[in-house]
């Protein structure tokens, strides 16, 4: 046989490349609007609410039924089954309106024509009649409304009233914290085709395939095992396709059951914005008693959300606010409250960091009020205050930080950056700078890794072996852009060292893996390559019995080399071991099923282990920002990061970079309003700014934390990193803050709030001037 390789290619741990990247590059890459269509497709078009908050006294729709190419019509009268996708099961957002509109983009009714345009043209041209009825819009209204669209949670631990009025030192604010689009390239999309009796198959941009299976079959009034959602690719989801997806699943299936004629379903990216929620934007109050070095005593601290009309995920995600608000930090009496409240704007919903991101920069602006009350660097308050031995390791919600390797992060990170020489360079600077001003900051990031839904943290997957060693590969998880296909691949690659070539990705189908979790919590890698490789490793048990029973050897002599299987003695080619077994009557296939250990959590008594570890990382920016326009230009980013023993650098630090983009995005350009009515202003690209490619860090410096494996028993000791780098971003604001202080020479708290829009950190700067001016005033 050819000489045995030394490695295979694209193992763990290799920096291989994104399994469809060239396809993305040469437009190759196939999603749902470029397959092809059946033929006598319908295509589908929603009818939209024009009001906030309604009673619908006359709905026609004749001018619809009678347009150009329509074939059918839909309203919430035709759903045979439940009228209901919630993704809580609070029976609270139905498919369509019926009676009242609560928001304006409330899906009415359903066009299904011919053509997409005509089935366009004609959702324009029904006539609804509202009784109009009071609309809370802002976040103003809802807490003087204060009515909830769900549960609220309290944290607590030791005392916080009591610790907050002994405390040498007290102050209290308030910080506005804006919501953001996720903006994926593909939008919203579904494709269903009919099948023999009550089934139907359904292609869909989603996160999670069986909650699309679960609400079509609800909808349809059959049996789970009646629908197969399928998805091979998204172009991008970011959150916005955990749950948002439902709507245009179901009503394509709707049109394809009714009609007999496969069905899809495509929103404009106006429609899309209007329809579908975003981050939740917050409101933070908070109080904090600390003593005289900075060291932090008691926090109280108040999340309110808008989270619009309906509940969708908005209790799990305020919870997952409230166990950031922490970060790094130990607060020894402590108390964290959520009000999720209620709005007549669209359900927002699961975004990247799921909460966590609100969360961790309302713990941040507390950190940043303390170290402006003593006029110390903020760094040094943050390091003052971190998780640490002495009984200084236990978070709000009861779990220990046994993990905490934030301070060797942070030591390493100011080391590399040059922090503290550049701090003192850009304090010389300003000095004598009278309209650019720089700002620095550096901030860490401590993020908890699980879903809080202990149900969720399970995955399933199946592995076939075909008898020229060829293998197939499927799970659980969606692919978005993020490389989890590639990743775990290349944990099968490894667990029979063979070259990744020869692993199969396939879309990912609820007829194969059932049951699937929503890929999302960052926990992608973490559950479906172990899953994974559970089934390798029950391939791999057959596999070996076989060979100690074939050649009459110990099972300890048979082992999987590069590309071929020692037995005893000899090398035998991998393909030729397999055919050899399948010749044996041996199965080459298994499914594979993994759940998180050591995790629980008791939500009404705020206790528990939400988390199986926390990743960390730390980012120190700087900023130069024109103290007359108010704009500003992102000059250097470092950033270190752990992700324990990556799995795949390239794809890490891809994630790494993509994700403190978007968060910089969230805290600086990106701004959602709604006007009085409730219209969403900020609708397409031309209202609404993400960032561009001349927005990135002029310097951009990402490292990998080094020689850091998880302490956990993960996936070849790695950690996740879809969502924590998102939050290394907040270092971006704070660098705003730091240069923004400068006009009252550091005196005063800046309390910029989010988003960081040039106009608002220009009236942040004529704020501080003013209040500058009036102590020198009274001084005199």
């Amino acid at each position: 046989m050819p000489e045995r390789a030394e490695a295979i290619k694209g193992g763990v741990q290799a920096a291989w490349r994104h399994d469809s990247g060239h396809k993305h590059v040469s437009g190759a890459a196939a999603y749902i609007d470029d397959l092809p269509e059946a033929q006598g497709l319908l295509h589908v078009y929603l009818g939209l609410s024009t009001v906030a908050h309604a009673r619908i006294k006359k709905l026609d729709l004749d001018a619809v039924r009678a347009a150009e190419g329509v074939e059918d019509v839909l309203t919430a009268a035709d759903i045979p089954g439940a009228n209901d996708i919630s993704p809580t099961h609070r029976h609270d957002e139905p498919v369509l309106a019926v009676g009242i509109v609560e928001f304006v983009g409330q899906p009415i009714f359903a066009v299904a024509a011919t053509t997409r345009d005509a089935a366009r043209r004609a959702a324009l041209l029904a006539r609804v009649d509202y009784d109009p009825l009071p609309a809370v819009i802002g976040m103003a209204e809802a807490r003087q409304d204060g009515t909830l669209v769900t549960d609220p949670m309290t944290l607590a631990r030791g005392d916080a009233e009591v610790a907050l009025k002994a405390a040498p030192r007290r102050l209290k604010g308030r910080m506005q914290v804006g919501g953001q689009e996720h903006f994926y390239l593909e939008s919203q999309i579904a494709m269903a085709i009919p099948g023999e009796d009550d089934e139907v198959r359904v292609l869909s941009s989603t996160q999670h395939p069986t909650e699309i299976q679960t609400m079509v079959a609800g909808a349809l009034d059959v049996p789970a095992n009646a629908v197969t959602t399928e998805v091979r690719r998204m172009g991008g989801a970011f959150g916005g396709k955990e749950t948002q997806g439902n709507l245009f699943a179901v009503i394509a299936a709707l049109v394809a059951k009714k009609t007999g004629r496969a069905a899809k379903i495509r929103p404009d990216r106006d429609d899309d914005f209007a329809v579908t929620g975003k981050r939740h934007d917050f409101e933070i109050d908070y109080e904090v008693g600390f003593d005289d070095d900075g060291r932090i005593l008691a926090v109280d601290m108040t999340y309110a959300a808008r989270c619009g009309w309906s509940s969708d995920l908005s209790g799990p995600v305020t919870d997952r606010t409230l166990f950031h608000a922490d970060n790094c930090y130990y607060f020894p009496d402590v108390r964290l409250t959520s009000e999720p409240l209620k709005t007549n704007t669209c359900s927002h919903t699961a975004f990247r960091g799921f909460g966590g991101p609100q969360g961790m920069i309302g713990g941040e602006r507390v950190i940043e009020e303390v170290a402006f009350a003593l006029g110390k660097d903020p760094l040094a308050v943050r390091r003052l205050n971190l998780y640490g031995p002495g009984g200084r390791d236990m978070t709000p919600y009861h779990q220990r930080v046994e993990d905490n390797i934030a301070p060797e992060i942070i030591e390493k990170l100011e080391a590399d950056s040059g922090y503290q020489a550049r701090r003192a360079e850009i304090r010389a600077f300003n000095e004598t700078s009278r309209v650019i001003k720089r700002g620095l900051a550096l901030t860490p990031v401590k993020f908890g890794i699980s879903f809080t839904l202990t149900a969720y943290n399970q995955a399933g997957a199946l592995v076939h072996i075909y008898r020229d060693g060829s293998i197939h590969l499927n799970h659980g998880g969606t692919e978005m852009g993020q490389g989890l296909y590639t990743k775990v691949a290349q944990v099968v690659a490894e667990a029979f060292q063979v070259d990744i070539d020869r692993v199969r990705i396939t879309a990912t189908s609820t007829g194969k893996v059932p049951n699937t979790s929503a890929t999302a919590a960052s926990s992608g890698s973490d559950i479906n390559g172990m899953a994974a490789l559970a089934a390798c490793d029950s391939i791999k048990t057959r596999l070996v019995d076989f060979a100690a029973e074939n050649w009459e050897v110990p099972k300890e002599q048979v082992e999987f080399l590069p590309g071929c299987v020692r037995v005893g003695n000899q090398e035998i080619a991998f393909a030729d071991f397999v055919n050899a077994a399948y010749l044996a009557r041996v199965s080459l296939s298994s499914t594979g099923f993994y759940k998180t250990p050591k995790i629980h959590w008791d939500r009404a008594a705020g206790r528990g282990r939400p988390f199986y570890y926390f990743s960390y990382g730390a980012a120190a920016s700087e900023v130069a920002v024109d103290t007359l326009t108010g704009e500003y230009r992102v000059e250097r980013v470092d950033i270190l990061h752990d992700v324990g023993q990556s799995l795949n650098p390239a794809l890490d630090l891809g994630q790494i970079e993509g994700g403190f983009v978007q968060g910089m995005g969230w805290l600086t350009t990106e701004e959602l309003w709604w006007d009085d009515a409730g219209r969403l202003r900020t609708h397409a690209p031309s209202t609404y700014k993400i960032p561009a490619c001349s927005d990135r860090p002029r310097v951009f410096n990402v490292a990998l934390l080094e020689d850091s494996p998880n302490r956990e028993e993960t996936i070849y000791r790695s950690k996740a990193v879809g969502e924590p780098p998102l939050m290394l971003a907040i270092s971006v604001l704070h660098a705003l803050s730091d240069a923004v202080a400068s006009v009252a020479d550091h005196r005063l708290c800046p309390r910029l709030d989010a988003p960081a829009t040039p106009e608002r950190v220009l009236m942040t700067i004529e704020r501080l001037r003013a209040e500058a001016a009036a102590l020198e005033g009274g001084a005199a």
